[in-house]
């Protein structure tokens, strides 16, 4: 194995152009982690706020962006079981993705699906640790509730309308033209809502409110989701596309019972980051394994190329996932 290898690094905070091909060493694992030669990695709205300052890695993480990816593992640290080399794993990563190689802790991989190539595997880490931890386990969605999520057509959405609909919930979604409705329809979402000429909240009120909401656009989306939730109703708050902060009539949180939540899933702790793939390997691994559902793979890109990845990815153009091909 060669001991240097090809990345991609953020020369500067900026646009795409920023991302530059480099040559760096190559990790080595830590005690509990393994050293994954990547294959593909997935490209995620975390690595362009990481590209443009807004979004620093967590202390000890690569400065390297990219926060999932899929391949072989070659190396073992220290004190490592339940994994051997030559395993085919897919892995959220603690930074360092845009790489032939990163080094993440062992417990945050999981096996590649059978039947499911490395290419899609690798898109599945990063977006469905988020949706699992935020709509099933903070959020605690349950079978026949009305769950909203917006921006359907996002590798975030896409993947939350696919899983709460193989758990029985009710899905409505809002996405930004009449293609990217069509594709929500077709992944489960019972009403997908073009929020450029309908307004989600009407809708929804009219269903009798949503009691989830899965929500990354913030801004002025904030008291128009406390309105949409029904009594009792509970909002997370996962990203701030359109900013954090906003004016809200917290009288209508208390009366009509309330929970506003949210997280980030990068700066977790280790141990909560293998919980979410322990619950992920027992209840939605078999779903992926059975073909009930899959991640959405909108398009490729050479590593080298991550700056048009990126600038696909901000056009906001883009339906379900976008992978960089490493090796």
């Amino acid at each position: 194995m060669s001991t240097t290898m090809t990345a991609v690094e953020i020369t500067g905070p900026g646009g795409p152009e920023v991302l530059r091909a480099t040559t760096r060493p190559v990790p080595e694992p830590a005690a509990g982690e393994v050293l994954i030669r990547l294959a593909f990695a997935g490209v995620n709205r975390p690595d362009a706020l990481q590209r443009a300052g807004s979004y620093a890695p967590p202390p000890g993480a690569s400065d390297l962006p990219g926060l999932e990816g899929a391949g072989e593992i070659v190396a073992l640290g220290e004190g490592v079981s339940g994994w051997a080399l030559g395993d085919k794993v897919c892995a959220l990563l603690p930074g360092g993705g845009y790489a032939e190689y990163v080094a993440t802790p062992a417990a945050h991989c999981l096996p590649v699906p059978a039947n499911m190539a490395l290419r899609e595997a690798a898109c599945l880490p990063e977006t469905f640790f988020t949706v699992w931890s935020n709509v099933f386990q903070r959020g605690a969605l349950k079978s026949g509730e009305r769950f909203l999520v917006h921006g359907g057509s996002s590798g975030i959405g896409t993947t939350a309308i696919q899983l709460a609909h193989a758990f029985g919930a009710r899905v409505f979604t809002t996405a930004g033209s009449a293609e990217k409705c069509r594709v929500c329809m077709d992944l489960g979402a019972e009403r997908a809502i073009n929020y450029r000429d309908e307004d989600f909240v009407e809708l929804l009120r009219a269903e009798g409110g949503a009691d989830l909401i899965l929500d990354m656009v913030g801004g002025e989306y904030l008291p128009r989701n406390v309105r949409a939730l029904a009594d009792d109703g509970r909002l997370v708050q996962i990203a701030f596309l359109q900013g954090p902060k906003v004016e809200l009539n917290f009288a209508q949180v208390m009366v009509r019972r309330l929970t506003i939540t949210g997280s980030t899933l990068r700066p977790q702790s280790d141990l909560a980051k293998a919980r979410i793939a322990e619950g992920l390997r027992a209840h939605v691994w078999p779903l992926l394994e059975a073909g009930r559902i899959a991640p959405v793979m909108d398009s490729e890109y050479p590593l080298i190329e991550a700056a048009a990845a990126h600038a696909r990815m901000e056009s906001s153009a883009h339906i379900g996932k976008i992978v960089l091909k490493v090796g």
